[in-house]
């Protein structure tokens, strides 16, 4: 760790330097960045972006008394420095190290828990209300990216703050990019300001104009609309002062003194003021300042060339995806993709290319991607919406009212469903089957590797209602291609093992460790089916029930937390036919928010690695005499 940076006991070591000293820790705190993500992974380019901004946010506020909230998260970094956790800086994002996104639970700096887009100044327009309710006295700072401002709640709270007129402030940084370049007509607003000259024009000059009109009443009355009129054209930021804030800015992100001077201005304004901050995402580190959307969020790579270190050369689902989708679109025309801000990430990156005017990223807004796929669906074509898992959840009233209940032909393709490692809490997918499952019209599947994925999203696509096409983050398996697609029989499971002692049914990526648990209880001389589900809905009932009757005991596998997953819906089904005598034994994630911490770590904490199943069968197996055929109950 550098010198200046180990010199920082507690914030009042920051107010008290100068600039010049400021600009050289900056330096120091890029440097702990980079080498840091280096080695664990994380959000590189967003905190290089915001150094000087955190560090101005700590010379003017007084945090943990003064409230700061970062919308989305992925930029605390810096903020996690200097707030005490340095020492542990080299944990960020392993099990039981410092999390990559703000944790109230693991400092009082950390103000609200945040890992999703748009919800900071709701947040802070709450505080701020309890704040005067309470009779206090401090100040409240939400700290949101241009991307972020893109999402419709970030507005809904504009909205609000700016009718209430409560002293808040809201920083946007400005950065021109979400993960990748930003989209819409916000961007282009925000475009405007930063480089129209006229918009260097302030409000001085519009008072200074009017202080030269004679005073009287007509000329009162024409002096105030040529006032409003003048202040329209010319003055910046006119869309947030007419939401009622006062707009301060823009100015450059990267000049501490310009930071720390506008934010005081900020600090002893009366109400709601936006203060517009520029920055440049990936500052002080070439590859990320040339490529700020692969350094986003990124793994392990070298410092000194910024290459990924890559552990396999398979592909990603999402790469694999991304090819299927561009090849399915080539002999259908009525194939549209709508993603939000994650072209690069869901693998669009081709479509978008050879597919322009069919494909649609919305920005930050999943609702708005859902209801207007359903739109074109209602019109004839069929939208395949692609949302990380964590984020689809966000849309799950349009899923619901406008996709399901007219039941209209949209695929959702749920990338980073289970779990998503290092992240943590608020990115894990480990909640899709359930809110997905019990929604009329809604076919859920899920492959045990990218070979089934392909096929399954032809099915998809060729499905006359709404279908969810689930599958994990990362590296897929390597395996063998199949040249043709095929279509699915929907609701269809397949036996891949027969066996007479038990039977696991397992799904998505559970499958192949199902596969191996079968061999590793076979050593013990238990003889186990195994069946590849395929389908969370409809489940293969008439498959899923013979088998039941056949062994009597019933393991269900799935990357999905056990309440209202996988293992709940074939309980329900062998309850529903009052089939008696079947144990059903469900292994999956417990009713709690996982932490972050690497795959592998994580599936041995809770039970689900190989070894660990294949001990918990093998341990209350009590072999059964057979032949063995039980009945079902009467209705």
């Amino acid at each position: 760790m550098s010198n200046l940076l180990k010199q920082i006991h507690s914030l009042r070591d920051i107010r008290s330097m100068s600039l010049a000293s400021l600009g050289e820790l900056a330096r120091e705190i890029r440097h702990e960045l980079i080498k840091t993500v280096a080695n664990n992974g994380g959000h590189l380019a967003p905190n290089l972006g915001v150094v000087e901004l955190t560090l101005a946010l700590h010379r003017v506020f007084n945090s943990p008394v003064d409230k700061i909230i970062w919308d989305v998260g992925h930029q605390c970094y810096v903020h996690k420095l200097l707030t005490g956790r340095k020492d542990e800086f080299g944990t960020l994002r392993q099990f039981g190290g410092i999390c990559g996104f703000p944790r109230p639970s693991e400092s009082i700096h950390d103000a609200f828990g945040t890992g999703h887009s748009s919800t900071s100044i709701s947040a802070a327009l709450g505080m701020a209300i309890a704040r005067d309710l309470k009779g206090e006295n401090h100040s409240v700072v939400a700290v949101i990216g241009d991307g972020a401002m893109t999402g419709g709640m970030a507005f809904e709270a504009l909205n609000h703050a700016g009718h209430l007129k409560k002293n808040l402030i809201v920083v946007l940084n400005d950065n021109e990019m979400s993960i990748a370049q930003n989209v819409g007509a916000m961007s282009g607003y925000l475009t405007r300001l930063r480089t129209d000259p006229m918009y260097s024009r302030g409000k001085e000059e519009i008072e200074q104009l009017l202080r030269r009109i004679p005073i009287g009443s007509t000329l009162l009355k024409f002096g105030e609309r040529l006032k409003d009129s003048l202040k329209h054209l010319v003055v910046p930021g006119m869309l947030f002062e007419e939401l009622g804030f006062t707009y301060l800015g823009p100015v450059d992100g990267h000049d501490l003194k310009a930071v720390t001077t506008i934010l005081n201005q900020a600090r002893n304004q009366k109400g709601p003021v936006l203060v517009h901050v520029l920055t440049k995402k990936g500052k002080g580190y070439r590859p990320a300042e040339e490529n700020p959307d692969r350094f986003h969020g990124v793994g392990p790579f070298n410092p000194a060339t910024g290459e990924v270190i890559k552990n396999s050369s398979a592909p990603s689902y999402s790469e694999v995806f991304g090819r299927t989708l561009t090849r399915l679109a080539q002999q259908d025309q009525s194939i549209l993709a709508i993603t939000a801000a994650m072209t690069s990430g869901t693998g669009l990156n081709s479509f978008a290319r050879l597919f322009p005017g069919r494909f649609f990223d919305v920005g930050i807004a999943e609702q708005h991607a859902v209801t207007l796929a359903a739109g074109l669906a209602k019109e004839g074509y069929h939208p395949v919406v692609t949302i990380y898992s964590t984020f689809l959840q966000r849309a799950y009233d349009q899923i619901l009212h406008d996709v399901c209940l007219q039941n209209l032909p949209v695929t959702f393709a749920i990338d980073r469903a289970g779990l998503v490692g290092e992240d943590g809490a608020t990115h894990h997918g480990l909640f899709d089957y359930a809110y997905l499952r019990h929604i009329p019209n809604m076919v859920i599947m899920a492959p045990r590797d990218e070979n089934e994925l392909q096929h399954m999203l032809a099915t998809a696509v060729q499905h006359p209602g709404p279908a969810a096409v689930r599958y994990p983050r990362g590296t897929a398996t390597g395996c063998k291609m199949d040249e043709e697609l095929k279509t699915l029989p929907v609701g269809q499971a397949l036996v891949l093992r027969k066996g007479r002692d038990l039977t696991l049914l397992a799904v998505g990526s559970m499958v192949r460790l199902a596969e191996e648990v079968a061999t590793v209880l076979a050593s013990s001389g238990i003889d186990a089916a195994v069946i590849n589900a395929r389908f969370v809905k409809p489940l293969d009932e008439n498959c899923i029930l013979e088998y039941a009757q056949q062994t009597g005991r019933v393991y269900t596998l799935e990357e999905h937390v056990l309440q209202c997953g996988f293992g709940s819906a074939v309980m329900e089904l062998i309850h529903s036919r009052g089939l008696t005598g079947v144990t059903v034994k469900p292994f999956g994630f417990p009713d709690s928010f996982i932490e972050h911490g690497s795959t592998s770590l994580l599936l041995a904490r809770y039970g689900l690695t190989v070894e660990q199943i294949a001990r918990s069968i093998s341990e209350s197996f009590v072999r059964k005499t057979y032949p063995r055929k039980l009945r079902l109950a009467p209705s």
